[in-house]
């Protein structure tokens, strides 16, 4: 049985419309004054001449974001909430342009991890999230971050494949430090399952991570942050995600978790068609300051910025993809075109989804974002349904 209805997109869609005027980015480059047209809830070529028509002159139209790596939002906790509040979360951050999400998961106990994903696959199968990620338990402890050290766990392949089993088809990716006992075996399992394999919070050297690369690690869970720094003689991990063709590199750019010039860099060495946008986000996200609880630890967000209370390691973040891509376009000067690529594209095929989402052509879902010429966020439509109206 279905845990409950699922999300409901609101008003209800239409049967076909028009957008017109705006710059319009698609795979081949951005069009200007260009054209899109949705029949019920696809990106068509054509449509009825009676179809409504919405002048978006001095507007871009973008493809919905994808979100590979979010704890919640509104308020809501993925890992702990309620079923109303997932979707709560989920429809915060819909609200900010990702019209597709990942939930992760923290460090807890794996049964716990394991119920939590049979609760979180229904929500999946239903089409409110795209996958479930768990980030935790199998992690260092030396680079443990926001999670509890004493539930941390080897990565050994039974103990990894209880979770992945317990998520019933729905897990997408799983963060290992590959380095620890059953590693590298687990890198394995998760290729032979079709399930991302990602390297981080991690104390692996450079040798180690090329090891783990080459077993089927395919993804950098928040590249630079909780590994060690990139060094001259000991490179470290961040140097082997960097440099192989075969790796994604998850970055967030909320100006807190990375220097501009970190950004710079990966952008620069990676090339904009193997980074992935993604937010860590928290219960705070789109919702305000406060006390909040990350799995079992608490966590004080003050201006914006999320800390542990004990020992003030930065917990996740309170970022929305929104305000990613208009920091990347204003701040750090990134071309939108390559935007586009590391928020909604490369995300999407990470997923194995590309064919349905991650940019603006017929046949696609119609999933997209409307931003000003200043990059805020002026409409989301999902599936046909406008989430954010424009008008």
């Amino acid at each position: 049985m279905a845990v409950r209805a699922a999300l409901a997109d609101s008003p209800a869609r239409a049967g076909s419309t028009v957008l017109t005027g705006a710059r319009v980015v698609l795979p081949t480059g951005t069009v200007v004054g260009g054209r899109v047209t949705i029949e019920g809830t696809k990106i068509t070529a054509v449509a009825p001449a009676d179809a409504p028509a919405h002048d978006l002159s001095g507007h871009w139209i973008v493809p919905g974001f994808v979100d590979l790596h979010n704890h919640g939002g509104g308020g809501a906790s993925f890992t702990g909430g309620s079923v109303e509040d997932v979707l709560r979360g989920v429809r915060t951050h819909r609200e900010h342009g990702t019209t597709t999400l990942v939930a992760s998961l923290v460090t807890a106990e794996t049964d716990f991890l394991a119920h939590r994903a049979g609760v979180l696959s229904e929500l999946v199968e239903q089409g409110d999230l795209a996958g479930i990620h768990f980030e935790g338990p199998f992690i260092s402890p030396c680079r443990k971050g926001a999670h509890s050290e004493g539930l941390l766990r080897h990565p050994e392949p039974a103990e990894v494949r209880k979770l992945i089993d317990a998520a019933r088809g729905t897990a997408r990716m799983v963060t290992l430090a590959t380095e620890l006992p059953g590693g590298i075996d687990s890198v394995r399992l998760l290729a032979e399952h079709g399930v991302i394999a990602a390297i981080g919070h991690t104390d692996a050297s450079y040798e180690q991570t090329v090891e783990a690369i080459d077993a089927g690690a395919t993804v950098a869970t928040h590249l630079f942050n909780a590994m060690p720094p990139l060094g001259h003689r000991a490179p470290g991990p961040i140097a082997a995600l960097l440099e192989d063709e075969r790796v994604t590199v998850e970055l967030i750019n909320d100006g807190t978790h990375l220097h501009p010039a970190a950004l710079e860099l990966a952008f620069h060495r990676a090339g904009a068609g193997r980074v992935a946008f993604i937010t860590d986000a928290m219960d705070a996200a789109g919702f305000g300051d406060g006390r909040y609880q990350l799995g079992p630890l608490a966590v004080d967000v003050i201006d914006g910025v999320a800390r542990l209370v004990e020992g003030g390691s930065i917990a996740g973040s309170t970022l929305t993809l929104d305000t990613a891509f208009r920091r990347a376009a204003t701040v750090d000067r990134i071309p939108v075109q390559d935007i586009v690529q590391a928020i909604s594209a490369n995300p999407a095929k990470l997923l194995g989804a590309y064919d349905r989402i991650g940019s603006l052509e017929p046949g696609k879902d119609a999933d997209l974002v409307v931003l000003d010429d200043e990059f805020r966020l002026k409409g989301v439509m999902r599936q046909g349904a406008w989430v954010v109206d424009p008008r």
